[in-house]
């Protein structure tokens, strides 16, 4: 794990302790890395509720309640869908803050409209509107992953901590 990504989860552990919230992950193309990253943290099980590692669309319908119809109509790497991930999260946990991903981290599977690189990522507080935001990463598969995972860790800081 980065140095960068480590220090992230660690000001994420921190904020959440003097909140005295619990986080949740939902993750689509970063496969359970956000999860990862903040349970390599000590002491994070006073923190960090789990992870929804939803891959597929079956997955993200059947474990968050994503509807058929926001994958059809806008496909899973999607501000909908990702929108829809986050507050399934929250939906299926005990937790008080949840961070969506989905996302085209290659080398294929992009196309003009959304190329690889494009991430989508969604923060929202237990009985708050969701907050979304679309990136456009570049490097390869491991970087566009990785970037991913240091927005969504920064994002809940950003968004949560004033």
């Amino acid at each position: 794990m980065s140095d960068a990504i480590k220090a992230l989860a660690e000001q994420v552990g921190a904020f959440l302790i003097n909140q005295q919230l619990k986080l949740i992950t939902a993750e689509s193309c970063t496969g359970g890395w956000v999860a990862q990253a903040v349970t390599a943290i000590a002491g994070s099980s006073s923190w960090f509720e789990g992870a929804f590692v939803t891959y597929s669309n079956e997955a993200k319908r059947s474990m968050l309640e994503v509807s058929q119809q926001s994958l059809i109509q806008f496909g899973a790497v999607s501000k909908a869908v990702v929108m829809e991930m986050v507050d399934g999260a929250l939906a299926h946990s005990e937790a008080d803050i949840a961070v969506a991903i989905s996302g085209i981290a290659g080398p294929d599977g992009g196309s003009a409209e959304k190329p690889v690189g494009t991430v989508w990522v969604a923060w929202q507080l237990h009985e708050q509107p969701a907050i979304s935001r679309c990136y456009h990463f570049s490097g390869d598969r491991e970087q566009v992953r990785e970037q991913a995972v240091v927005e969504a860790l920064k994002g809940i800081l950003e968004h949560f901590n004033n």
